[in-house]
């Protein structure tokens, strides 16, 4: 009796990661957690504040549906002076975090059998998402260093090619997309008709002086073909908040408006108020998060490039390192043999206590993805550990 658009969809596995790590840890199993993609900090106090006073105003009935004009204009401004992009405010639509408002994105405009281009590796979500539209995720691999192929993406162009998806600071390789092949996959949607879903959740998080670029701010006719998504979750450690935005030319909104009018009514009253903090308040609290990730990465990305098997890339934005960890293959321990990054990953869960994603999930078998959003107490820990369990297989 279950449909069959649910049957195609894969669960999370970062989902069921983080719920294996949930039960170990009601077992009283000590786990070091680096398979969460949230920030550790906790949300700013004075965006709580905003939500208390919201509160205490009585500001808990419904909303207009594609949120309050107030977080709207914030929004508009802070795209005008970071991004160098102009949206109207009512060219933007408030969703419930990033992940819904791209779901609303591609069920405005994809239809049965249209294609979805997405670069791999990505965040698991990306082809699921697709899928429930009845679209076709069209899977295109980046170049070795992770960066954007815009030549693979020409060859897979078809004429039911709706929509590019990218994500840039990418989960989970940490690539920054440059200028260059931006401006490469522009005239190439330009040329072919087709929308730029644009992933921005991570733009805070650049590391190294490398610019951020937003896609649809390269000129007018890519700006029409982008449906640019951010949110609050990660640059304002506001995950729980469920907070994002969406900005599109004005026939994608009011496409997207009717869908969040039958899914949601409204997102969160009191999250919208404490958005609007998050934008016009202090910045500080983020600036000391993006230093502090920074030495993390840092430190973390030395540690598993000294490892036996391991080897590990830059990462220059986000907080994920992807290090390729196929050099352990055929290493075996009390009778365990790695023969993939999924067992690699529960060796390490078993052995080590010390909890990551495989890259698999991402389509980047040989791979884990490490989150450095944890204490640097407990991200020197959890190296010690991994390096234990390392040796004991070489």
């Amino acid at each position: 009796m279950i449909s069959k658009r649910v049957q195609r969809i894969q669960p999370s596995k970062t989902v069921e990661m983080t719920s294996r790590v949930a039960e170990l840890q009601r077992q009283g199993r000590e786990v070091l957690r680096f398979n969460v993609g949230e920030p550790d900090f906790a949300t700013p106090e004075h965006i709580c504040l905003a939500a208390e006073e919201a509160m205490r105003q009585g500001f808990t009935k419904y909303t207009p549906v594609m949120g309050i004009l107030e977080l709207r204009e914030a929004i508009s401004r802070k795209m005008e002076e970071e991004n160098h992009v102009s949206y109207l405010p009512d060219e933007i639509t408030i969703g419930a975090g990033a992940k819904q408002c791209i779901l609303a994105a591609l069920l405005a405009i994809c239809d049965p059998g249209d294609e979805v281009i997405i670069p791999y590796p990505c965040w698991v979500s990306y082809p699921e998402l697709v899928k429930l539209t009845d679209g076709e995720p069209v899977m295109v691999p980046s170049k070795a260093d992770f960066t954007l192929d815009v030549s693979a993406v020409k060859e897979v162009v078809t004429k039911r090619t709706k929509a590019v998806m990218i994500n840039t600071p990418n989960n989970p390789t940490g690539a920054v997309y440059d200028r260059k092949s931006l401006e490469e996959l522009a005239a190439l949607a330009v040329e072919h008709d087709f929308y730029i879903i644009s992933d921005e959740v991570y733009e805070k998080f650049v590391y190294g002086g490398n610019p951020h670029v937003s896609i649809s701010s390269l000129s007018d006719g890519i700006k029409e073909r982008t449906i640019l998504i951010n949110g609050m979750s990660k640059s304002y450690a506001m995950t729980g908040w469920r907070i994002g935005y969406l900005a599109a030319s004005k026939e994608v909104i009011r496409a997207v408006n009717v869908l969040q009018g039958q899914m949601l009514s409204c997102v969160h009253s009191l999250s919208q108020k404490a958005a609007v903090a998050a934008l016009t308040g202090t910045q500080e609290p983020l600036q000391s998060m993006i230093r502090e990730f920074e030495k993390r990465r840092d430190y973390m990305r030395r540690r598993l490039s000294r490892m036996p098997g391991i080897s590990c890339r830059e990462s220059m934005g986000a907080f994920y390192l992807l290090p390729d960890i196929s050099g352990c293959y055929g290493k075996s321990y009390r009778g365990i043999t790695i023969e993939d990054d999924m067992r690699f990953t529960e060796y390490l869960l078993e052995e080590a206590m010390v909890a990551a994603v495989p890259g698999s999930a991402f389509f980047a078998p040989g791979h884990l993805r490490f989150s450095y959003s944890n204490s640097m107490e407990q991200i020197e820990e959890g190296m010690d550990r991994m390096e234990q369990a390392l040796n004991k297989l070489f």
